[in-house]
């Protein structure tokens, strides 16, 4: 195998990464406003609750994001400087809906006053719909197409990035982050809120599959062999297999269900899509491809070594925290504010 090659699959790995422990974070945090019931003080108890189980871990996830993006610039320079340029302002409102989630996870446990924990939940919220939207949109358009001219630039106005792709890519991820958040919930917590949790992923866990079984289904389409349309069954049998394992409430297989639907999709996609990395939607001529987007053989030779040591290292340390943080998580008030 070439290192070209190599790094695809690395950056394929890293996104899914990124897509499978952030989306459980989106997920939550999109959750706050639906799943937290019952009177004022018992849905801010539901909602310290939703957060004290991603509070160990989200900033962490997100170190596969800048991994991803990163990989992406260093490994393949082309395919970053057609595709980052060319959806400029969904990637800024990406990075600001980081932002201001990250300041609110920070700010909102530094006061004890009602409406100042409400102020910055819904900041979370925002914050969380608007990256899981943002990067799904992003991924789409590059699986997808986006209107790319022979010179590797944007063909078009600001907005032209805009399409199907981007509203499928979007909707793809945010449904299934709603889901993963959901059953995440129902394995992490005691009480009503795991009743709810698994109900709503019960129920809707069927139809949020749709969007992202779509997007591979159309890349397996245009371009896959085999062994796509073979993890594209296998995404699709993983659904089956999430939503029997909710009805009988066994939430731990359910998870692993549902991660090997996102796992088998993006297998799918980039799968498919392999040796494009950005396909052009005004000629297929003008697709970015491995071959001409990647740095010298050198340079990913450097590359390989660095990541070989350490990305273990990395893998190990997120382990162990998620080991740590194992245990299923109730409603206590005196700790509502320690890790929300």
């Amino acid at each position: 195998m070439d290192l070209p090659t190599l790094w695809f699959i690395a950056v394929a790995v890293l996104w899914t990464g990124f897509l499978l422990l952030e989306g459980f974070d989106f997920g939550v945090a999109a959750l706050l406003p639906v799943l937290a019931r019952g009177d004022a003080d018992e849905k801010r108890a539901d909602k310290n609750l939703m957060l004290r189980t991603i509070g160990p871990v989200w900033d962490g996830n997100e170190v596969w994001l800048i991994t991803a993006v990163g990989a992406v610039f260093a490994a393949f320079p082309g395919w970053y400087a057609s595709w980052l340029p060319s959806m400029y302002l969904a990637f800024v409102l990406v990075l600001l809906g980081l932002i201001i989630r990250a300041v609110a996870f920070e700010w909102r446990h530094q006061e004890h006053d009602e409406r100042w924990d409400a102020a910055w939940t819904r900041v979370i919220t925002t914050g969380s719909l608007i990256a899981a939207v943002g990067i799904g949109g992003a991924l789409g358009a590059t699986t997808l197409g986006l209107p790319i001219g022979a010179d590797g630039y944007r063909v078009g106005g600001a907005f032209s990035w805009f399409g199907w792709p981007v509203l499928l890519g979007g909707v793809a991820v945010l449904a299934y982050s709603m889901v993963h958040g959901a059953v995440f919930l129902a394995l992490k917590t005691e009480g009503p809120l795991r009743l709810r949790a698994r109900t709503f992923a019960l129920r809707w866990s069927p139809l949020a599959a749709l969007p992202l079984l779509a997007w591979a289904g159309l890349v397996v389409l245009r371009s896959g062999g085999l062994v796509s349309t073979v993890l594209w069954l296998l995404a699709a049998l993983a659904v089956v297999v999430t939503w029997t394992r909710l009805k009988v409430d066994r939430e731990g297989q359910a998870f692993l269900g549902w991660a090997l639907v996102l796992l088998a999709s993006t297998g799918a996609i980039f799968g498919a899509g392999y040796p494009t990395v950005l396909a052009s939607t005004v000629d297929p001529a003008f697709d970015v491809l491995v071959s001409t987007a990647s740095v010298s053989d050198y340079t990913l030779t450097v590359m390989t070594w660095v990541a070989a040591f350490g990305l273990p290292v990395v893998l190990g340390y997120q382990s162990w925290t998620y080991w740590v943080f194992r245990k299923r998580l109730t409603a206590e008030p005196e700790l509502d504010h320690a890790a929300a």
